[in-house]
């Protein structure tokens, strides 16, 4: 049994964050384990309130997952403060993690800012230097690159940029802001276009999550970079597809759409 470990905040909703990070590994056969950076209230109309755990806390979490049952991957997502990213940073390489992807959450789709400047900061000299692979949407990568990016010319001159000023591989995500579904890997080397279709769908909440802890499930299963991305990227096609319908906004993708109809429900068993 492979095992990966997520570092990420709560969605009591249950489509993104931890939550969606442990369905997302659990349907693509990996154990999986969490330590929370914060707790929300949420739903899919927005966040009610965020409780952040202390330093220590966090570092307990993680030390005693590494000491126990080690990952063979770890995802980290969004996590709000300086102190926390500095925890992550310092026990990440006390264990010697390896296949670290992390999704650099910082900014919405309408660009605004997530977390402060200081923490922006702390993550990219604390955190992007660990990483595997780092998986930045549009908005997220012109605060890296610091130009805007409106074609597939620029997510290409961004991803060199990301990569040349951090040496570590990028994932750039396009369905922000370019009209296809695509994504540019640059691993330093080579650029490498993932196609993806667009889905006709406003349930999109906890994409960017389920996403990159895809990657890290089939990092930890042994799969290169690029096999990890394809196979992550056709999961979330499927997840996105299979059409889940809760909530009042914009609603979850459905983590386990390949186990439909494998269990049949109660008004059909002999009961």
């Amino acid at each position: 049994m492979f095992k990966a470990l997520t570092i990420a905040g709560s969605d009591s909703s249950g489509g993104a964050g931890v939550q969606a990070d442990l369905k997302t590994m659990l349907a693509n056969g990996v154990y999986g384990m969490s330590a929370f950076a914060a707790l929300t209230a949420q739903n899919t109309t927005g966040v009610r309130s965020i409780y952040p755990v202390s330093p220590e806390f966090l570092a307990d979490q993680i030390d005693m997952v590494f000491e126990d049952i080690r990952p063979d991957a770890v995802k980290i997502g969004m996590v709000s403060s300086k102190p926390l990213i500095e925890t992550i940073a310092e026990r990440l390489k006390f264990h010697q993690a390896e296949n670290i992807v992390l999704d650099p959450v910082m900014a919405a789709t309408s660009g605004s800012l997530l977390i402060e400047q200081d923490a922006i900061e702390t993550l990219q000299s604390q955190l992007f230097p660990l990483a595997s692979l780092i998986t930045p949407n549009i908005p997220e990568s012109e605060i890296l690159c610091g130009f805007s990016i409106t074609s597939q010319a620029e997510m290409e001159k961004a991803a060199r940029a990301i990569y040349d000023r951090w040496n570590t591989p990028v994932l750039v995500k396009g369905g922000h802001a370019i009209h296809e579904a695509n994504d540019l890997l640059f691993d330093g080397k080579t650029l490498h276009w993932f196609e993806g279709r667009r889905i006709d769908t406003d349930n999109t909440h906890g994409t960017g999550c389920t996403l990159s802890s895809a990657i890290a499930s089939n990092l930890a299963k042994g799969y290169s970079l690029e096999q990890s991305i394809q196979r992550a990227k056709a999961y979330l096609s499927g997840a996105l597809e299979a059409g889940l319908d809760l909530g009042r906004s914009h609603g979850p993708v459905d983590h386990g759409f390949e186990l439909t109809g494998q269990f049949a429900s109660r008004d059909q068993e002999d009961v």
